[in-house]
């Protein structure tokens, strides 16, 4: 079995219920920000990253993600007829993404920095880890309220409470997915796992990012990349 992440799980399932009216007849990761999917903004940093494997999780109007991505190498993992959550979405398209650590990437977010999955992967020490999320520090969190997620200790091992904000990227091992009974569930139920064997770890990322689920998190996201671009 591999030791470093070498695939990717794009989760793009969701019902984007707060976007209203703009996902009444396409999902949230084809909405477009600076001209560009949702979807594509992820797919740019995979690819300039290299894993061997990428997979896209897809449910509803699960079609016109699988015709977005048609041609290239892109594996979907269609969850029908029940969506299944990030825990049961992610083992679900275990086949597809084989052994190993794998990362793990949410689709409704904007970057503006180093390539966030190259910082995870320079920082992946999986004899100490089992999963390395990637969080953000509240200054740099752009349209997401709230007062943090996760603290870390000297050593890099996290615990929830006020601090930076889950990015929706992380390495994670996938091995104690297996022993989770039901099908639809929430990697969450790792974490508790995780955070009880002091064994989840989190790294802040140092450019800015943009939580786009809500109609008003577009506009945020087009300034902050006119920003970055200056």
């Amino acid at each position: 079995m591999r030791d470093a992440p070498d695939a990717v799980m794009l989760f793009a399932a969701g019902f984007g219920t707060r976007m209203g009216a703009l996902t009444a007849s396409r999902p949230k990761p084809l909405i477009k920000v600076a001209g560009k999917p949702l979807l594509d903004h992820a797919l740019d940093l995979v690819a300039a990253y290299g894993p061997s494997r990428t997979v896209v999780n897809a449910h509803y109007l699960s079609d016109q993600i699988a015709t977005h991505v048609a041609g290239r190498a892109i594996h979907i993992s269609d969850e029908q007829p029940d969506i299944l959550e990030t825990g049961g979405g992610l083992r679900n398209a275990l086949p597809l993404l084989g052994d190993g650590p794998v990362f793990t990437m949410n689709t409704d977010a904007v970057w503006a920095g180093p390539n966030p999955l190259a910082q995870l992967a320079a920082a992946w020490d999986p004899a100490q880890m089992d999963a390395l999320l990637l969080c953000i520090p509240t200054d740099n969190a752009i349209g997401h309220a709230g007062p943090g997620d996760f603290v870390t200790d000297t050593a890099g091992r996290a615990s929830r409470g006020p601090g930076a904000i889950y990015s929706g990227l992380q390495i994670l091992k996938t091995d104690g997915l297996a022993s989770i009974p039901q099908p639809a569930f929430s990697l969450n139920i790792l974490w508790n796992r995780m955070l009880t064997a002091g064994r989840l770890h989190a790294v802040t990322y140092p450019g800015r990012w943009c939580d786009v689920g809500t109609p008003e998190g577009i506009a945020l996201a087009e300034s902050m990349l006119r920003d970055a671009d200056v």
